[in-house]
Parts: C-alpha cells; structure tokens; sequence
C-alpha cells in the first residue's frame, strides 16, 4: 500500500483539515493520523473503509492510484471501480479539456482510470462549450460521415450510462472493443445493452452489453483536422453543422 500514505495526507490537505480535525472527524487519534500519512504503519481495514467513506472513494483507488495529482475532491464515482479526476482550469480559472492523441488512443483503455496518464494528456481550452466534463477524442475511420479520419470529437461525460439520450452520438469505451464513436440506442430495458449504429451505411450496426460500456461521452462539437471537399462546403452542409451547435441559421437558407 505504497500511495495510501501519500493520498491521505494530500486529501486532507484538500479538505483543509489539520490531522487533529481530521483524527476527530474519524474518531481516531492523531497519532495514528500522523503514523499513517507517515507511511510508519499501514491503517487496517477498518480504518480504510472508514477512509473510504469520508473521501467517498473506493478503497482500491485509495491503495493503488496516486492521488496527489488530483487539485480538489470532486471526483466522479463510477460504480466501486475508477474515477474520473475534476475538472482541469487554468490560471483563470477557465476549463480546459484533456485532449487523447490519436498515437495514444490504443492506451485509453489502459490509462483512463490512471491519474497520471490523465495528467500528462494535453490540454486546450474551448470557451463556448457548456458546463460540465469535457475531453477529445481521435475519430478513426469513416463510419460517421461526415466525421472524417483523423478529426477530433469533443465530448461531456455522461455520469450515468442509463441517461442515453436515442439517436445522440457518444464516444463509447468498452472492455472489449476499446474506444469508438457511435450513434447510440438505449436497449437497457429491453436487453440491458446499447445499440451503436454508424452512420455511414457500408458499415453493420451491432450491440453492445451493458457490463461492458466502460465510459459513456456524449458529443458536443468536432474539430476537424483536414480541409473539406468541395462538394462538403454547400450551405445546406455548414447549416447542418451549425445547427448541432444551436446556432440561428434564418440569414443563411436565404442564401440557398
């Protein structure tokens, strides 16, 4: 249990408690608060659950990820198994969103659940995106026309899986399959799965278990990495594009 003694001095830290308030808090005594976070003995099970409760965090994440990467403690609980680390902000205190490159996508599902992966993961900001947890993802292939190869879906997380909204794309991670960019179905009544369906025809829809959608984002915007075809530049296409970020499009069919 090599990070447990680093974490809990760092999460205490966050939470601005000394060791007497956080010792009072836990019904413990400050010296075993001090031996702990000294790395001087390893607190029993007890005592983890106890920890796990207060930080709202599994006792595995406490005992085998570094934390100390985390800036506050508003992390994300995905069932008893990971967490999604906060929100990144910069100097002025504006969000930035972790950025997966394409050489490193095949390692998501390796990284996602690690602090440090995430940390080192680039970062840009996006002033118009809405609230909430953003990250972008590489787009591989043509399946969704007109996303081409190469571009980049920007995303929110989606906290429960069963908040499907049918017909929206999400980039979906599973276990087996790693990362890619669907539109999605919610059969979780009916089946307990997902239906993820391409848009571009030459492609099978197929299903996806319940048990095996690891994380669940939902687009927002595209950045696209390659000039467009000219046949792809019509009005009709920018509005359709446009119109998936709610912008007013009257001026423009005039022009049609």
């Amino acid at each position: 249990m090599r990070n447990i003694a680093k974490n809990i001095r760092h999460l205490r830290m966050l939470k601005k408690r000394t060791q007497e308030q956080f010792a009072e808090e836990l019904s413990i005594t400050r010296s075993r608060v001090s031996s702990y976070e000294e790395g001087r003995s390893e607190p029993p099970i007890e005592t983890l659950i106890s920890f796990s409760d207060y930080f709202k965090l599994p006792i595995d994440i406490l005992v085998k990820n570094d934390l100390t990467y985390a800036t506050d403690t508003s992390f994300i609980e995905i069932g008893n198994q990971r967490v999604l680390f906060p929100i990144a902000v910069d100097s002025s205190n504006d969000n930035m969103i972790e950025v997966v490159p394409t050489e490193a996508s095949a390692g998501y599902l390796l990284g996602y659940d690690d602090p440090e992966y995430i940390e080192q993961l680039q970062k840009i900001k996006l002033p118009f995106l809405p609230t909430g947890k953003h990250r972008a993802f590489p787009i591989k292939g043509d399946s969704m026309h007109p996303m081409k190869d190469g571009s980049y879906v920007v995303a929110s997380f989606v906290e429960d899986v069963k908040d499907v909204k049918n017909g929206t794309s999400y980039i979906i991670v599973t276990k087996n399959d790693g990362m890619t960019y669907k539109r999605v179905y919610n059969k979780i009544e009916e089946e307990n799965s997902l239906v993820l369906v391409p848009d571009n025809k030459n492609y099978d829809s197929y299903t996806v278990p319940l048990s095996e959608v690891i994380e669940l984002w939902e687009f927002t915007c595209s950045i696209n990495t390659q000039e467009y075809d000219e046949k792809e530049l019509k009005i009709s296409s920018i509005a359709n594009m446009l119109t998936q970020l709610g912008v007013e499009l009257k001026s423009l069919a005039k022009l049609e």
